[in-house]
């Protein structure tokens, strides 16, 4: 799909066709739309195709006609998982054109009018104010991945079970792509400050080293946050290995503890007409407390040593 828009007077309105001072936002472009944005733009059609590739990694080219930035953007999966995808940014010298697999919510904050000094024409800010969006965006995603960890770790408390543990990792999952898609998006960060064919105002230069500041935090917030998920999959791993160290003692002790009259009744369910008490009147009562006697004796020693 392709969306044109262009800002006039304080408004944002979308177009028709592609003319200078605009934003074309892609999203998930099919190869006939790619063909014709290319003769729109002179952009070549291979770098429109890089962002649709999951795999693709961060960088930025500079091209003679158009300068292509390729940064990666946190999104939720189709399973509500936290994973990063490819967005690629163009800045030709008429227009600016982002390509996307998916609507981003980087990029809805634009098309609804929800940033404020934002024009289309004002190429080199708008791609700075898409890039610190995006970093913002990072952080808002960190935040609800660490109250998530939290209401995980309350229930973790209550009761260990293997889902629990299962989101456990696909959070940890989901900041190790965090981190190392912000790690990539902080070397194109710092190539576009030190770039000289990419215009900058002094007011761009601030709002770029803003970007470069949060998404340094984002990175640092990643790491901590990593680094607490992976303690607590260790810590609760032992507990629950525990727990079943002490299960399994328990259950050991009482076999113990059972097996003694068993052995007695064999000894004395022997067929033989010499058996101690065989032939005594209260033989049976007898032998039925002396083997809760020896049991008894045998598990209090068990208590003693803190086996039961």
């Amino acid at each position: 799909m392709i969306a044109i828009y262009k800002t006039t007077e304080d408004d944002l309105m979308e177009m028709d066709k592609v003319e200078e001072g605009c934003w074309v936002s892609v999203t998930h472009p099919t190869g006939e739309e790619l063909e014709r944005l290319q003769e729109d733009t002179g952009i070549d059609i291979d770098d429109l195709r890089a962002p649709l590739d999951d795999e693709e990694r961060s960088r930025i080219e500079l091209e003679d006609n158009y300068t292509m930035i390729l940064v990666d953007i946190p999104s939720l999966d189709e399973k509500d998982r936290y994973v990063t995808i490819p967005l690629g940014i163009y800045m030709t010298k008429e227009l600016i054109v982002t390509v996307c697999l998916e609507k981003s919510p980087v990029l809805k904050a634009f098309e609804n009018r929800r940033v404020r000094e934002f024009y289309t024409f004002k190429k080199t800010r708008f791609v700075f104010q898409i890039l610190y969006r995006n970093a913002t965006s990072y952080l808002r995603y960190l935040r609800i991945i660490d109250r998530k960890s939290d209401q995980i770790e309350e229930k973790l408390h209550i009761s260990q079970k293997n889902s629990e543990l299962i989101e456990l990792l696909e959070l940890e999952k989901s900041l190790v792509y965090f981190t190392t898609s912000l790690r990539s998006n902080e070397v194109v960060l710092e190539k576009l400050l030190r770039t000289e064919k990419v215009r900058k105002y002094p007011e761009d230069e601030d709002l770029l080293e803003d970007v470069i500041i949060e998404n340094k935090q984002a990175i640092e917030m990643a790491n901590i946050y990593s680094g607490i998920l992976s303690g607590m999959m260790d810590a609760f791993a032992s507990v629950i290995s525990n727990n079943l160290n002490i299960v399994m003692k328990f259950l050991a002790t009482v076999t113990i503890v059972l097996s003694i009259p068993t052995m007695i009744a064999s000894f004395f369910g022997m067929n033989f007409d010499i058996i101690p008490l065989g032939h005594a009147p209260y033989g049976f009562i007898t032998v039925i407390i002396l083997t809760f006697v020896v049991s008894g004796l045998v598990a209090i020693l068990f208590r003693k040593k803190d086996l039961f």
